[in-house]
C-alpha cells in the first residue's frame, strides 16, 4: 500500500512537518462548510492507500473531533486501505471515571465514534490516561515526548535540579524524566477545588535551595502549576523554575496565572499548534519527527517499542 499523510484543518503544519520527515507530499482535505456551521469534508487520492490522518482534538474541542469523525469517514469512503487516526493530543481523555451518578464517560464515547467512524488504529501523545488502550476497541499506539522534551531540558536547567511531579497523577511522569536528566524527584499533593482552582497540600522530597523543573502531561487552565510553584517558593527553592508539557492547550487565565508565577522558561511541543504569547517565555519542541518515525515503522510493520510511553 501507499503512503498518504491527510491533514485535517487542527494538524495542518504538523502533517506537513511529518509528511516531509517521510519525503511525501500530505493530502489535502477539501472541507467545505454551510453556513449553518454543518462541515462535509471530502477526500481524494487515497485510494488503496496506508493512510494516517492527522488532527488534534484540543480547543475547540467539539468542532475538532467532529471533523475527524467526519474526515475518518470520508477517507473510508474514498477506498483508503488502512486508516490510522494520529490524534497527537487526545480530547475528553480526562473523562476516564465517574465522578458521581450519571456522568458520562467522554474518553468512551470518541473511542466508540473514532473506531465506528472508520479508524483501524489510534496513535496519540502522551494521553491524559493510559486507560486509552485498554478503553478503545481497535489498536492504540501510545508514544510519548518525554525524550523530546528532556533533550530540550538538559541543555536549559541549571546543575542540580530536581524533577516535580505537580500532582500524584504524576509522579510516573516525573520519575521517568529524572531517569533521562539523572535528577531527583519531588511531588506536590493537590487538592482541585474546582475546574481552575487548585490548591497544593504538602511537598515530599528536598528543593531547598535547588533549582526545580515541574513537568505534567498537559498545561490546561494553570492552576496546577501555579499550587506547584508556590508550595516550591514556600519551600525555599531556588527562582529557576521551568516549566514542561507534552500538551500546552493554556486556555482560561493560564496566561496570566503563569506570568505572575515568574517562570523563567516554559516548554511545550507541538501537539497543539502555539500561537504568539508576548507574555509567556514559551519555547515549541515538535513531535513531528516522533510521528514520523512511527508513522514509518507502521507502514513498513516494525515494532514501536522504544517510542511507546510505558516507561
Amino acid at each position: 500500500m501507499s503512503l498518504r499523510i491527510v491533514a485535517g484543518s487542527a494538524g495542518g503544519a504538523l502533517a506537513g512537518a511529518v509528511a516531509a520527515a517521510l519525503d511525501t507530499e500530505p493530502v489535502a482535505a477539501d472541507l467545505e462548510r454551510f453556513p449553518d456551521g454543518e462541515l462535509r469534508p471530502s477526500v481524494d487520492g487515497v485510494q488503496g492507500a496506508d493512510l494516517y490522518l492527522v488532527q488534534h482534538t484540543g480547543p475547540p474541542v467539539n468542532d475538532h473531533v467532529v471533523e475527524l469523525l467526519l474526515l475518518l469517514d470520508a477517507c473510508g469512503r474514498a477506498g483508503a486501505g488502512r486508516i490510522t487516526a494520529v490524534v497527537p493530543y487526545f480530547g475528553y481523555a480526562r473523562q476516564d471515571r465517574r465522578r458521581q451518578a450519571g456522568d458520562a464517560i467522554g474518553i468512551r464515547v470518541v473511542a466508540d465514534a473514532l473506531a465506528s467512524a472508520g479508524a483501524h488504529r489510534l496513535i496519540v501523545v502522551d494521553p491524559h490516561t493510559a486507560a486509552l488502550e485498554a478503553i478503545c476497541e481497535i489498536p492504540v499506539e501510545m508514544l510519548t515526548a518525554v525524550p523530546v522534551l528532556a533533550r530540550a531540558l538538559g541543555q536549559k536547567i541549571p546543575a542540580g535540579a530536581v524533577v516535580v511531579a505537580p500532582d500524584l497523577g504524576a509522579v510516573k511522569l516525573a520519575q521517568h524524566y529524572g531517569r533521562l536528566l539523572s535528577s531527583p524527584v519531588a511531588v506536590v499533593r493537590k487538592i482541585r477545588l474546582t475546574g481552575t482552582s487548585v490548591t497544593a497540600e504538602e511537598l515530599i522530597g528536598e528543593v531547598r535551595g535547588r533549582p526545580a523543573v515541574i513537568v505534567d502531561d498537559m498545561i490546561s487552565t494553570g492552576g496546577t502549576i501555579e499550587a506547584a510553584v508556590e508550595a516550591l517558593l514556600n519551600q525555599g527553592v531556588a527562582p529557576e523554575i521551568t516549566v514542561a508539557a507534552t500538551h500546552g492547550l493554556l486556555v482560561e487565565a493560564a496566561e496570566q496565572r503563569l506570568s505572575r508565577s515568574s517562570i523563567p522558561e516554559l516548554v511545550v511541543t507541538d501537539t497543539i499548534p502555539q500561537h504568539d504569547r508576548p507574555t509567556l517565555p514559551l519555547s515549541v519542541c515538535s513531535v513531528a519527527p516522533l510521528l514520523a518515525d512511527a508513522i514509518g515503522r507502521l507502514h513498513r510493520d516494525e515494532p514501536l517499542d522504544d517510542l511507546l510511553g510505558h516507561a
